[in-house]
């Protein structure tokens, strides 16, 4: 039976649609789009989801229903990450969407966060063996997950994102040096502090990273005029690279890093802390590279439907 399947990830910095056609457990891409709409923008001081970031997210959520809807898709399933599960309106945002799509959104865990995108990154690497540690640096939080044939054996996720760092560390001009120490201090505090004993002795060979700091940084790696999904999934992007990125990347203004191919609207302020998640990540955890998975989240809510089926 062949069937028409969509999914959005409604995430703290970003709005992702995939829209497939599955036959079985295979699917086919029909049309996959994403739009930064920073719902999480002044929640890290405010414990509040904000009117403009609101509407903004529920008008992209709209609009990628409708298009799914276009497109012969019955079942839209629409999931929200750390900025609503963390927000004292989240229910309020809850209603919005249902009040503007007429369609229901579950609010995921961190745990089931990691889950769904663990079954994602599995299902696009089917190379891997063994065990393999998994990082999803997201818009609100961040995601490890220690796999054993392709199931989550430890998982922790992290209240540690790229919007809060950008919006205390970040400013106009090139990143003041001082500030990025504050910074990357900040981000090995947390790391220390909140990985799990499981995680740091993970005894993985393979580290996988995903979503968009990861990715955005593949791209760039690659000196990539426009992002291709095929060359940035199963890219190595190695500690030394990340590092270098980021330095080149914190010695330009805010404009001069927007002007960037790849770097798409809204991330020229995230990907310098997002690339010292990464390095400082891959110091704690012991990793001289990563394999770049460009499946995630919205994939394994994908996966997680064709199973229930």
């Amino acid at each position: 039976m062949v069937r028409r399947l969509a999914a959005i990830d409604l995430g703290t910095n970003t709005v992702r649609l995939l829209v497939v056609e599955a036959s079985g457990s295979q699917w086919r891409t029909l049309h996959e789009e994403q739009r930064v709409t920073r719902l999480g923008e002044g929640q890290a001081t405010a414990a509040t989801l904000q009117a403009a970031p609101m509407r903004r997210t529920v008008d992209a959520v709209a609009e990628f229903a409708l298009r799914a809807e276009g497109l012969g898709v019955g079942d839209v399933r629409i999931v929200a990450t750390s900025a609503v599960r963390e927000a004292d309106n989240g229910a309020e945002f809850v209603d919005l969407v249902r009040s503007f799509t007429g369609r229901e959104m579950s609010v995921i865990t961190g745990e089931e966060e990691a889950r769904l995108t663990l079954l994602g990154v599995s299902a696009g690497l089917p190379a891997l063996r063994g065990s393999f540690l998994l990082f999803d640096v997201g818009g609100g939080s961040t995601e490890f997950v220690v796999a054993e044939a392709g199931r989550p054996a430890a998982l922790v996720s992290l209240r540690l994102g790229v919007v809060e760092l950008a919006e205390r560390f970040m400013g106009l001009g090139p990143v003041d040096p001082e500030r990025d120490r504050a910074m990357t201090a900040e981000i090995e505090a947390r790391l220390a502090g909140g990985l799990t004993r499981d995680i740091l002795h993970h005894g993985a060979s393979t580290l996988v990273g995903s979503a968009g700091t990861v990715t955005t940084l593949a791209a760039l790696d690659l000196g990539l005029d426009t992002y291709d999904p095929r060359r940035v999934h199963g890219h190595r992007l190695t500690r030394a690279a990340i590092g270098a990125l980021r330095a080149r990347l914190a010695a330009l203004s805010l404009p001069e890093r927007a002007a960037l191919p790849c770097l798409e609207l809204g991330r020229a302020d995230l990907i310098v802390p997002g690339a010292a998640i990464c390095v400082a990540a891959m110091d704690t955890l012991g990793f001289e590279d990563l394999l770049v998975s460009d499946r995630g989240l919205r994939e394994g809510v994908l996966y997680e439907i064709l199973a229930e089926r």
